[in-house]
Order: C-alpha cells, then structure tokens, then sequence
C-alpha cells in the first residue's frame, strides 16, 4: 500500500472540510502544531534527565571503586606498657 493519489487527498481534505467547517481547520492545524512542538520538547527534557541520571550513576560506581580501593589501616593499641 503506497502513497495515497492526488484524487484521494482532495476526497479527504473536503470531507475534513464537511466536518470541521472551513473556519475550524486553521485552529486544529494551530493546536495539532502546538501539541506536537510541546511533545518534542518534552521528549528532549527527559533525553537530559535520563543522561543526568546516568552520570549520577556512573560518578556514583565510580565512588564505590575508590573507596573500595582504598587501604584500610589496622588500629593500634595506645596503651604501651611502662
């Protein structure tokens, strides 16, 4: 199934228009324009989070190795016999 022909594109623009009126189609194309700018922006705001989440994640492996790498010193005794 490929693209649809110009005679079915105008067949389907006129019942749009038959539906909507004339004077409507401007404001839903406004208001589907405004849907899908918003959508992609909120898409690119949780691309940024989830990247943010991923760094915090990494810094905190990355933490938990140092500090497992870390030599832990014996503790000594203070009390020296006299």
């Amino acid at each position: 199934m490929g693209m649809p022909s110009m005679p079915e594109l105008i067949i389907v623009l006129v019942i749009i228009m038959l539906l909507f009126g004339a004077k409507k189609i401007p404001d839903l194309a406004k208001g589907m324009g405004k849907a899908i700018k918003g959508f992609k922006k909120e898409m690119a705001e949780e691309d940024v989070v989830a990247s943010k989440e991923i760094d915090q994640a990494e810094v905190k492996k990355d933490n938990t190795k140092t500090a497992d790498a870390t030599p832990v010193q014996p503790a000594t005794d203070k009390k020296q016999d006299a």
